[in-house]
């Protein structure tokens, strides 16, 4: 299965406790890491979720 790099570009300071819990569930946390996952819908849901605090990265 196809992976994908996600990269954290803002801040989980004073944001809704549901936000920080799929931070977590990424692997993320603190601002510029930078994670790899397995393309799947639900990641991509993640992703959709929070598209004002992670980007995903190319390469």
């Amino acid at each position: 299965m196809a992976k994908i790099k996600i990269k954290q570009i803002g801040s989980p300071i004073r944001r809704p406790a549901d936000q920080k819990k799929i931070l977590i569930g990424l692997g993320l946390g603190k601002m510029h890491r930078v994670v790899e996952h397995e393309d799947s819908a639900e990641i991509r849901g993640m992703i959709k979720k929070l598209p004002h605090m992670v980007e995903v990265v190319e390469g």
